[in-house]
């Protein structure tokens, strides 16, 4: 199959990221009605269905239509969904795993027999600005998948945003620590910057507005800019400046230091649940 044709896909599990990856796949990758979503919840599931979705309560013969599985389910009940799913494998299937922290080679292991893995297995982390189609995603496949196959997940990532490939489940792992959980350490920031206007007197409604323009504006300023963010930093900070002050504040409260701890433990969970669900 070429990564240009329409696919075949199923989600397994029909959740947010699921949902945000929908986004950019549906109508850009495959039509709806080549779509299968296994969702156990009622609610969820009838929102799929209104959407033009295939969709079933639970894994079962369907599976085996559906040349790309994506398994969108939590790292708690991976492996219970994978060995349900396994009778439906097809010579052609390649599985894509969006679970933090589950191993790619512990899939293979659950999907093969006792003397070989399932070669064709693939993980990645995506983040939820995927469902605007401006995600980043990071990318690991096991050494036996088939170039053609890591192409076709490649093309379908990319349409819901950047794609980065990586070499290991531990790098992917950071992937999760650094772009997977990063939008909730931005939006925790955008809280705390709109909490902050509020309290020195704007209103609600000018605070959001503001903040928000200033994230956007100084992220496509470091997207486009030639120059670094250091140095873009050094520039909107004059010696003795309103800048200069409040990065004193940031720098004395170890600013840095605390995000990258934040994402230390981000990776460090990320490696529990590999060895709490393998």
């Amino acid at each position: 199959m070429n990564e240009h044709d329409n696919v075949t896909l199923a989600f397994i599990g029909g959740g947010n990221m699921a949902n945000a990856l929908s986004e950019g796949l549906i109508h850009k990758r495959c039509s709806a009605h080549d779509v299968l979503v296994v969702e156990p919840n009622n609610e969820l599931r009838e929102s799929w269905q209104q959407r033009g979705t295939n969709v079933a309560a639970e894994v079962g013969p369907e599976l085996a239509e559906h040349r790309i599985w994506l398994l969108a389910v939590k790292p708690q009940i991976m492996k219970q969904v994978v060995l349900q799913a396994k009778p439906y494998l097809q010579p052609d299937t390649v599985v894509i795993s969006v679970a933090a922290g589950i191993a790619a080679a512990d899939i293979a292991r659950w999907l093969g027999t006792d003397s070989q893995l399932m070669e064709r297995v693939i993980r990645c982390m995506p983040n939820t600005p995927a469902f605007i189609a401006c995600g980043a995603t990071g990318l690991y496949a096991l050494a036996d998948v088939a170039e053609r196959d890591r192409k076709l997940a490649q093309h379908l990532l990319k349409t819901v945003g950047e794609v980065v490939w990586v070499n290991s489940d531990d790098e992917l792992d950071a992937v999760t620590a650094l772009s997977g959980s990063g939008p909730a350490y931005v939006f925790l920031f955008l809280e705390a910057l709109i909490q902050g206007g509020v309290e020195l007197g704007l209103s609600p409604e000018h605070s959001r507005k503001l903040a928000l323009a200033t994230l956007n504006g100084a992220t496509q300023l470091a997207a486009l800019s030639p120059e670094s963010p250091e140095t873009l930093r050094q520039r909107v900070t004059s010696q003795g400046g309103t800048t200069a002050a409040a990065l004193d504040v940031f720098q004395d409260h170890h600013f840095t230091e605390t995000v990258q701890a934040a994402m230390r433990a981000a990776k460090g969970r990320a490696a529990d649940l590999a060895k709490e669900f393998a």
